[in-house]
């Protein structure tokens, strides 16, 4: 099921040239899109549109979610509340019972390893910190769409991990996330599906190259098409080839396990 769409979406600010011109997009539930693209190919005015901070010139921007969460690539702190405090603050926002917002922020903020801890005052928050924040904030209700503008940007390389567990987490739980990102890597292990800007124009579609494939000996009857990540399903004989994310394959091996399955073969392998 598609969380949201973008059909023939051209984007004009004023008299200038078009931003985006005739983006046909879909971000469905479950998947992990990444945009890639120059500095001022179109990247964060197409994640603008997906939440409704921007309109288009044209065409149409339909989102099916209750709950939509942004993360912006750059997050304004607060100059007087701790982290924690504006935490508990946007939980009681969201509707969060005041112990459920504080044992989410809780919860999230040592996930990320929020550098003096959650009582730390916002003003006093390097911007790699103050991103822990943003991206707690985006988490404390489960969203059904997901949409961060270079979340990675100034974490720390523990957080780095933290956060590609925190979305696949979410895209997991059912929820579309998109992302845009510069580093290669990154988009490889995170990234589902990986669409290109340029110029403001829709380039190219393609799955990331890191791909796992594991090879299963037939156990009790599961519907693999269903499972998270899994981008590809081939029947054979004596059971399935699976295609999935590489880095993202431990949770299909581990349902397979418990299902009564044999793990064949797990290698890595590169689209054609």
């Amino acid at each position: 099921m598609d969380v949201v769409r973008l059909r023939r979406v051209s984007k004009r600010y004023g008299r200038r040239r078009e931003v985006l011109a005739d983006i046909d997009l879909q971000v469905a539930a479950g998947e992990l899109l990444a945009l890639v693209g120059a500095n001022g190919s179109g990247k964060s005015t197409v994640l603008k549109l997906m939440v409704g901070l921007s309109r288009p010139s044209s065409g149409t921007v339909r989102r099916n979610a209750r709950v939509v969460s942004y993360v912006p690539d750059v997050f304004t702190s607060h100059d007087r509340l701790s982290a924690s405090a504006y935490l508990r603050h946007m939980g009681r926002i969201r509707g969060l019972s005041a112990r459920a917002a504080r044992e989410r922020s809780d919860e999230l903020l040592d996930r990320l390893a929020l550098a003096g801890g959650a009582d730390t005052p916002m003003r006093k928050l390097s911007k790699g910190n103050a991103q822990k924040v943003a991206l707690a904030q985006a988490l404390l209700e489960p969203p059904q769409l997901l949409v961060l503008d270079e979340p990675w940007s100034g974490l720390d390389a523990t957080a780095h991990g933290t956060l590609s567990e925190l979305l696949t987490e979410t895209a997991a739980s059912g929820a579309a996330v998109a992302f845009t990102e510069h580093s290669d890597h990154v988009v490889r292990s995170t990234a589902t599906r990986v669409c290109k800007l340029r110029d403001g124009r829709l380039q190219v579609e393609s799955t990331p190259t890191g791909l796992t494939e594991i090879t299963l000996t037939a156990g009790h009857e599961l519907d693999w098409t269903t499972q998270p990540d899994v981008l590809e399903v081939r029947r054979h004989a004596d059971g399935v080839t699976l295609m999935l994310p590489t880095g993202r394959h431990d949770a299909a091996l581990l349902t397979a396990l418990n299902h009564g399955w044999s793990v064949t073969t797990v290698r890595q392998v590169r689209p054609e």
